[in-house]
């Protein structure tokens, strides 16, 4: 019996950390290995983070994307807008157009529709948070926010703050393509994005 309440407690021990190893980095923190962009606005790494900039002068939308595709998949990040609109695309495709890709994004910006989705080249708002998402996640721009996404097959779950904030079921949408980080043209921008890290599924 102690042999077996042994063997429990060890198992019930690296659980969290077998969890905890199945998401890798997708951002080194130092560099943009792995990530290629589209013309329009910059993209660099500054303090662990990867920070995005274009002046209102620029009517493309600058998006950084993987260079490897995603299909079914958890995603956590953090990010801060300080202004402008971006977004968190995922299952994106390349096209040749000012807008760079066609796909889903998770909206980020300094608006409480942070957190909906919008289909690029497609449905355009798919949906918004509710006013009850908006008064219990607490976002706030230019303060760190925590992003998970999770996309299995057709089921997508945005959390903003730990706050399921989108949540479709049996989505006709695409399901693979690349994750990019976004700056909407013809605005002011400046976002930031950190501690990226996938499990994929």
């Amino acid at each position: 019996m102690k042999r077996i309440i042994f063997s429990i407690a060890i198992i019930l021990a690296i659980a969290p950390v077998t969890r905890a190893a199945e998401f890798k980095p997708i951002f080194d923190g130092k560099t943009l290995k792995g990530w290629t962009p589209a013309p329009g606005g910059k993209w660099e790494v500054k303090d662990g983070a990867i920070v995005g900039t274009s002046p209102k002068s620029e009517r493309r939308h600058g998006i950084l994307l993987t260079d490897k595709q995603y299909s079914n998949f958890v995603v956590k990040a953090k990010f801060r807008v300080h202004s402008g609109d971006s977004g968190f695309y995922f299952r994106a495709e390349r096209v040749k157009s000012a807008v760079s890709v066609h796909g889903f994004q998770v909206e980020v910006d300094t608006s409480q529709e942070t957190g909906g989705l919008y289909e690029t080249g497609g449905r355009a708002w798919v949906h918004r948070p509710t006013a009850e998402v908006i008064k219990k996640r607490k976002y706030k721009k230019g303060e760190w926010t925590d992003l998970e996404l999770s996309a299995i097959g057709r089921n997508i779950v945005v959390k903003i703050n730990g706050v399921v904030s989108t949540e479709l079921k049996n989505d006709k949408g695409r399901l693979k393509g690349h994750i990019g980080l976004q700056l909407h043209g013809g605005q002011v921008m400046h976002v930031e994005y950190k501690d990226i890290v996938i499990s994929e599924k």
